[in-house]
């Protein structure tokens, strides 16, 4: 099973490299199911690793095509404070368990765990539509509030979650600001470089302990996979690779939530 997951690490950063998201998609089942951890410390495994990874990718991107340096600031910024305060307040004030349905507990990992496979689901079906006509033109005053509101919102969930939100922040920047594909991919890796690795080291500086060995080791591979996924993302389409992984994502979300409501009955 651990094999299964290293694997998966070096499948987690072609994913990064290829469409600039997805990285989390993949790495919080490979802690969870494959080295059975649990699902809060898998979030904050899933920060540094993801983190790490996008930061390679992003430099790299930022040196081919440059990235969007408005969404970067209007967006970005607002989605650190959602990471920062999300971890630092919400995270720990979440009860264990969340609630009771007839009488079967669910648990805090559970919930955080099945609430992420419903994202999953809601953002697989958007990378599925191939949605990626640009909107209308908007005013500077209009795409700059917009771009806030989204930060924050993607903030928080990274914070939550333990999610980089490249599967949300690439639709926000593609149809909402008008960025090229390439540019917001490359904008996109910036932006969950800067949320996940800010709140690792918040999660550190709270006293949440980590094997530093396992983290260099999955990130290693990972990073092998994401220099490997830039190289594959000049040749290959990413209209035609966003929905082939859209499916993917649909199926895996299905499994998860189909396995852990299954371990309730």
């Amino acid at each position: 099973m651990e094999i299964l997951g290293y694997i998966g690490a070096v499948v987690m950063g072609l994913s990064l490299g290829l469409i600039g998201g997805g990285g989390s998609i993949l790495t919080i089942p490979a802690l969870v199911y494959l080295f059975h951890f649990d699902m809060v410390t898998a979030t904050t495994y899933s920060l540094f690793i993801v983190g790490a990874v996008s930061a390679v990718g992003g430099i790299r991107s930022w040196r081919r095509v440059g990235p969007d340096r408005q969404a970067l600031l209007h967006f970005g910024l607002p989605s650190v404070f959602g990471v920062l305060a999300t971890r630092a307040w919400l995270l720990p004030a979440l009860p264990d368990p969340l609630f009771i349905v007839g009488g079967v507990a669910v648990g805090r990992s559970l919930g955080l765990l099945l609430l992420f496979a419903v994202l999953m689901l809601v953002t697989s079906l958007r990378m599925i539509r191939r949605d990626t006509t640009p909107a209308s033109p908007r005013t500077t005053g209009d795409r700059r509030i917009a771009l806030v509101v989204l930060g924050l919102g993607v903030g928080m969930i990274t914070g939550l979650l333990g999610a980089g939100g490249g599967f949300l922040i690439i639709p926000a920047l593609v149809l909402l600001a008008g960025t090229p594909m390439k540019q917001a991919i490359g904008t996109s890796l910036l932006i969950i470089a800067a949320n996940t690795l800010i709140g690792f080291t918040g999660d550190l500086l709270h006293g949440r302990a980590v094997d530093v060995a396992f983290l260099l080791t999955f990130t290693g591979l990972a990073v092998i996979g994401v220099l490997i996924g830039g190289r594959w993302s000049e040749r290959i389409p990413n209209e035609k690779l966003k929905p082939a992984f859209g499916y993917f994502v649909l199926v895996m979300g299905i499994y998860i939530i189909g396995r852990e409501l299954s371990s309730l009955s």
